[in-house]
Order: structure tokens, then sequence, then C-alpha cells
């Protein structure tokens, strides 16, 4: 008689092609599914696992996002994110790659790969984010993607954020995405707000999916034209998922999480968290299912999961009460139980030794630094600046009169100032004026800042602004909050200055932290680590600081800072 490995017995299959739930038993040999078979039936098996009471399904994929992210490393990112469900993931590693090129790139691959989830990677298609506008401390032309796009675990060409490049014809872009169509890989799209004959133009070259926020019509268009919808928790309002039930067919969607620190995956969840979040938007609990699972499966190219059935890659979940709770209780990856009860199963690996320590070169601030000196007589002037939100990462164009006397303008106690310093040997700052948010004394410093991962420090005084940097500096990279002058909360970061290798908890912890004392102060945002981070993301709408100034995004150019004068 044939013996299986293990019988998953007493559970309750959801079939995502039929939408069926329905009575069996799933038997597993080595890494494979080898049955699903009427209960008790199929032959012996050496080991049984109990589901009596408990729904089977699909692990859950990630089509798209950043380990980087969850500030761990991927070996600790498994090792967080498997207990809730997350058994395959896309990872686009642009942040660290950013920092340190290639090493960056094959460090990570290798670092995941002992790991029980599968990490498949995408190659950064914008490093720098928006070059010629930046500093970042590593460049990729197309010779570089090409060869690492041939690199073992590598499937895709990541995000490619900078789509006015793509759309105006820009020669580098387009050679890059030309080495990937040529090669046959995925090619991923970020591109918010695009519609109209420049979203033809961009999806020409072959880009056919997008994560970005869109209002319900982009949306819809996008899906229209062949583009994989893929909704992170920010693009999951009720109108837009009401956009897309309106449609006669929905079209395929993939959940994401694109970016989610440690201490958001241990309170709330991975992507168990956006299924609850999708739900409470008004997706249907088996299409959140299918959006978790085949969708995302076909969309990487992976045939053998997705689905319970003979022949499939044994990535399981059990989970508690009804379906739309997504509630997590036991994760199979590759024929082995691999977390149980929200806890994974084997000990916490610890990632070793790293190439990237030291990588923050800024020895120490001037005296000078966070004075804001301009070349205008005294008076008082006009100054763009940059207005956030506490919802999105969209920033737009504000103005502020700021007085100045003997070329230095005098900003404490009217406005917040962001400050980017080059941390890659290069001697460059900018600044500029941010409203929009209700801030006591206090400042936040973070080498975490997409995408060139500049020393970038947000406050509202200068002496908050210099203990907040000095601790960033003394942890060789990291985040830091201060409050009337001194550090109330700090996540070291000393892989590259994005990722740590901490135990996860206490990376957690940390960065619960930060984001609490970031509350405190007044920076209150639905995920204010992308908020402050994304500050200089010279790609993300509408206008961003770098290293070298203020660009206009839309434009494509540089913004002037000073409107006129005032007097």
């Amino acid at each position: 008689m044939y013996v299986h490995d293990i019988r998953i017995a007493g559970g309750q299959v959801v079939s995502v092609f039929t939408g069926e739930t329905f009575a069996a038993d799933v038997l597993l040999t080595g890494s494979s599914i080898s049955g699903v078979v009427p209960p008790g039936t199929g032959g012996e098996a050496a080991e049984r696992i109990d589901a009596a009471g408990r729904l089977i399904v699909p692990g859950f994929l990630d089509a798209h996002m950043h380990v980087e992210s969850s500030f761990l490393t991927p070996a600790a990112f498994a090792w967080l994110t498997l207990p809730r469900g997350t058994t395959t993931v896309l990872a686009d590693p642009h942040e660290i790659v950013n920092v340190a090129g290639r090493t960056a790139m094959q460090w990570m691959i290798d670092a995941g790969r002992g790991t029980p989830q599968t990490q498949l990677w995408g190659v950064p298609s914008c490093v720098p984010a928006l070059a010629g506008f930046e500093h970042s401390g590593a460049h990729l032309d197309p010779e570089d993607v090409d060869e690492l796009l041939r690199w073992e675990g590598v499937r895709a060409l990541a995000e490619v954020m900078d789509y006015r490049a793509v759309v105006s014809g820009d020669r580098r872009m387009h050679s890059i995405i030309g080495v990937a169509r040529d090669q046959g890989v995925l090619l991923d799209g970020h591109c918010p707000g695009l519609s109209g004959e420049e979203l033809s133009r961009y999806m020409a070259t072959g880009i056919d999916s997008d994560h970005t926020k869109n209002t319900p019509e982009v949306m819809v268009e996008k899906a229209r034209l062949g583009m994989t919808v893929m909704l992170q928790e920010k693009c999951l309002e009720p109108e837009a998922v009401q956009a897309l039930l309106a449609l006669p067919q929905l079209p395929p969607v993939c959940l994401v999480t694109d970016d989610l620190a440690a201490d958001h995956i241990v309170a709330k969840g991975h992507l168990d968290h956006i299924a609850r979040t999708a739900v409470a938007a008004g997706l249907p609990s088996l299409d959140v299912l299918r959006a978790l699972t085949w969708t995302p499966a076909q969309r990487l190219r992976l045939p053998d999961r997705g689905i319970v059935a003979p022949g499939k890659r044994a990535d399981l979940l059990l989970l508690d009460g009804p379906l739309e709770n997504f509630a997590v209780h036991s994760v199979i990856a590759g024929g082995r139980l691999v977390a149980a009860e929200g806890r994974a199963t084997y000990e916490e690996p610890h990632p070793g030794a790293h190439p990237f320590a030291g990588s923050v070169h800024v020895a120490e601030l001037p005296e000078g630094e966070y004075q804001w000196r301009v070349d205008l007589p005294d008076g008082p002037h006009r100054f763009r600046g940059l207005r956030v939100n506490p919802v999105d990462t969209y920033t737009e164009p504000a103005e502020i009169e700021l007085q100045v006397t003997g070329g230095t303008v005098a900003w404490e106690g009217h406005t917040a100032l962001c400050w980017v310093r080059n941390r890659h040997g290069r001697d460059h700052t900018a600044c500029v004026p941010v409203t929009g948010m209700d801030l006591g004394d206090g400042a936040v410093t973070t080498t975490y800042a997409h995408d060139s991962h500049n020393l970038v420090t947000l406050g509202t005084t200068r002496h908050s602004m210099r203990a907040a940097a000095e601790a960033v500096l003394a942890d060789d990279g990291g985040v830091a909050v201060a409050r009337d002058g001194a550090v109330t909360a700090r996540l070291p970061l000393g892989v590259g200055g994005v990722m740590s290798t901490a135990p996860a908890t206490e990376v957690a912890d940390a960065s619960r932290d930060v984001r609490d004392e970031l509350g405190a102060w007044g920076w209150r945002h639905r995920n204010p680590f992308m908020s402050v981070s994304t500050l200089t993301l010279a790609v993300s709408p509408t206008m961003k600081i770098t290293d070298l100034g203020l660009v206009d995004v839309l434009a494509r150019d540089w913004a002037p800072q000073v409107l006129d004068c005032c007097h």
C-alpha cells in the first residue's frame, strides 16, 4: 500500500477554481500534494495533522513587496511572516541595491535562499530612482540589469518607477526595459494616476502591472487594458472595490503588501491583514482568497501553487473560523509544518555577517547644520514647500512666507524643515519647508529614505534635529525620534542603513516605539514610516526633495524654491 508522509484530516478544502468548500483529506508526499481525497481514503500516512473544524486553503503569495520595508533581513522576514500565511514572495530589493548595488542584490538572494518561504526576486529597474536628480550609493545600467536578470531566483524587472522617463522615450530607461523583454521576464509597473495616451505608451513597452494608488476611474482603465491590478492597503477604499465589482467581470486582482514594518506585521498581520482590509472594503471573501493565491501564482508564472490540488506544491494553510476572518492557525510550506498558532515552529535564524557596515559616510554634522542659508536680501520672502497629508504619500506644492536676516532663513517656530544630506561620500545638502502636520518641538532622522537612502532629517527645531541625526549616525544608520532636544526612540539599522540584524521581535518593538513617538510628536499618518521616507522619492507625485534640490516630479524638472519677494 502506498504510504504518504502526511495526512491533513478532517478539514474543509476551499477550491479557488469553483468557489466550493468540501470535506476532504489532503495527502502530502515530500514537498508536493499527493492526494485530495474523500475523508479516510487514499492510503496510509506516516503523520497526521488534525484539521477538524478548519478550512484548508493554498498558501498566500505576495506579488509585490520589499523585504527592507520590514527593517528585517530576508530570513528574519520569513520567520515573522510565515505564521501569517505568506509562503511565497516576489521581492524588489531596490532599497539596499540603491545603497550597495550588485553586492547587495547577491546578498539578499543568498540570505533568503535557506528559508522555508519561497523568496523570488526582481531586479531593481531604477538605481538611482531618478537619474540626474539625486545621488545614491550605486548605479545600474542596462548591461548590469541584463546580467542580474540571469541570476538564479530572479523572475522580474522590478517596478519601473520612473514612468515619466518611459512615456517621454528616455533612452536609458527604454534600454533597461528592452533587455528585460529580450529575456522574457515579468515587467512590473509603478505609474500612479497615469492615463490615456501616456498609459498606452507606458504599457506598449510590455509593462503590465501597477500597485500604486489611483482613482477608481484610472484603476478601471488600467484593468480594462490588461494591467494586473495590485491592491495594497491604501488602495483598498470602498469606492475602488465597488468600481471593480461593477464591471461585467472582475479582472485579475492581486493583493500585495508593498511596504509593511515589523511592528505592523506583529500587531496586525501581513497578507492576512490585507485580506481582512479587502473584505472590510467590500470585496467578497472568495475573490479575496483568489487574489492571495491563484491570481498571483499565475502572475508570477508559478503553475505549481495557488490551489489545493494533487501535484501542486504543498504550501497550505489551515484557517480558523469563517473564510472572511483569514485567521491563520497552521502553515505548511513545501510539505513541512513551519508555523502553528501564530508562531514559527523553527528557531529564528541569525543573519550572521554582512558587508554593509559603515555604509553611512557622514563623519559628523557641521556646526551650521540645519541653518538655512540663502542669497537673498533681508525681509520676508515666499518659499516653496511640501504639503503632506495623513492618508497617503502624495505631496503637493505649498507656499510659506519666512523672514530672511543676514542670509539666514528664520524657519524655526514657523514650519517644519526637511533637510537631506548625502550619505554616499558626496557633500550635498538640500532643504525644504514641510506643512500639513501640527507638530511640537521634535524631529525624526532616517537613513531609510526612498530610494537613495540619504540622511534625512525632518524637524521643527535645530536642537531636536541634531539630537535625532547624531543618534542615527551613532547607530550606523536607522531611524531616531527626538522631542524637546532629547532622543525618545531609535531603531538601529546597521545593514546598509535599511535593515537590522537584531531578533525580529526586538526590531518590531523598536519600530513600534518610533511609530508611537512620531504620533506623539504630531506626525499622525496611516503609515508614518512611508510618509516620512517618501519625502525624497523623486518619482512619486507631485513634488519631492533630494540631496540636490526640489524636484517637480510630473514635469521631471527642478522646482524653484524661492518664489518671489513679499516686501
